[in-house]
């Protein structure tokens, strides 16, 4: 494997953490949106808060770590990239940024419409930004970003198969945030449990529906990329439906820990099923991994520098996500007093 090839692995790897992980975070929106009213979805929005609120911000650590891989090791393929699609992926950083301020500032409010309004903003960011990073890599692999940039800034993600892929995202966000929420209620809101695991499984279903739609756009719309996955993914593609399969059985049976485990699997594949169909193309129809990367040494330093950042975050990130599993992490009895009680001024 020459150096490229292993820098480039590393970039689909950490596309693959953050559509489990970040996707997860987004599907949690997602839910926050149709928990219902204030007193019948108060149970399920406080099991999101507590299983969101840790971990939230950790999850974009591997946003921002494949968009430095990617302008360090293949600049070219970055500057066709954000002079191509500078629209869905201006409205995906709006849409974090929104995200984040409404998930911490609902928490803060001291009146009811305050919550309400941080909280839709929360939830419909969940939304909308999954959709927007969906339609980036469908623009991507539909071989709709010239080499050289400056492709049509519409077309480029306003297309069957970005459509496609981003519903296919905020599906499977909501798909594997429903498992997580489903094993975290089991720990610490067993009321909740079946509406979370009711929702796994209608969410898997949807998501299964919609990738197998995408199948049949990419036949017509990227023929490319759908003889790939139809033939060296193909092992991935089917791994993915048949653990998708294994974990809608077990939302059946009511085995949270292993649907969950599942549920990762299945959206994982997709991942990888999709970077070994594209391969050796970064930026389809033209543009090699070979021919877009930085020279040599670049590309080595790059290497040494992400094995010392997984030594070293690696460790810090497991540590987080242990804690928050085992509830660790709660908040101060102050801080929950304080987002539920509106502050009386002092006489």
């Amino acid at each position: 494997m020459t150096p490229a090839e292993s820098v480039a692995v590393v970039l689909w790897l950490g596309t693959m953490i953050y559509a489990v992980f970040g996707g997860a975070d987004f599907g949690a929106g997602l839910w926050d949106l149709l928990t219902g009213n204030d007193r019948r979805g108060k149970a399920q929005r406080e099991l999101i808060d507590r299983a969101v609120g840790p971990v939230w911000e950790a999850n974009h650590t591997w946003l921002i770590f494949d968009l430095v891989i990617l302008w360090s090791a293949f600049p070219g393929a970055f500057a066709a990239i954000t002079s191509t699609l500078y629209l869905p992926l201006a409205l995906a950083a709006v849409g974090i940024v929104l995200r984040g301020s409404g998930f911490a500032f609902r928490k803060l409010s001291l009146r009811l419409t305050g919550r309400r309004a941080f909280g839709l903003t929360f939830a419909v960011s969940s939304v909308v930004t999954p959709f927007f990073l969906g339609t980036v890599l469908g623009g991507i692999a539909s071989g709709r970003v010239p080499q050289a940039g400056g492709g049509d800034p519409i077309v480029s993600w306003l297309n069957p198969t970005s459509i496609v892929i981003g519903l296919l995202a905020v599906a499977a966000g909501a798909y594997i945030a429903a498992a997580f929420l489903t094993a975290d209620a089991r720990r610490s809101a067993p009321t909740v449990v079946d509406a979370f695991r009711q929702r796994t499984f209608g969410a898997g279903v949807v998501a299964g529906g919609i990738a197998i739609a995408g199948l049949l756009v990419l036949r017509v719309d990227a023929p490319r990329l759908f003889e790939g996955l139809t033939g060296p993914g193909l092992p991935f593609v089917a791994g993915s439906v048949v653990a998708g399969s294994v974990s809608l059985a077990l939302c059946v049976v009511s085995d949270a820990r292993w649907t969950r485990a599942f549920a990762v699997t299945a959206v994982a594949m997709i991942v990888l099923g999709w970077g070994v169909a594209q391969y050796p193309l970064l930026l389809p129809p033209d543009l090699t991994i070979a021919a877009a990367a930085a020279p040599d040494g670049t590309l080595q330093a790059l290497t040494v520098i992400t094995v010392a950042a997984v030594a070293v975050i690696g460790p810090s990130l497991a540590l987080l996500f242990w804690l928050q599993q085992h509830r660790r992490l709660e908040s101060h009895p102050e801080g929950q007093a304080l987002s539920r009680e509106p502050r009386r001024p002092p006489p």
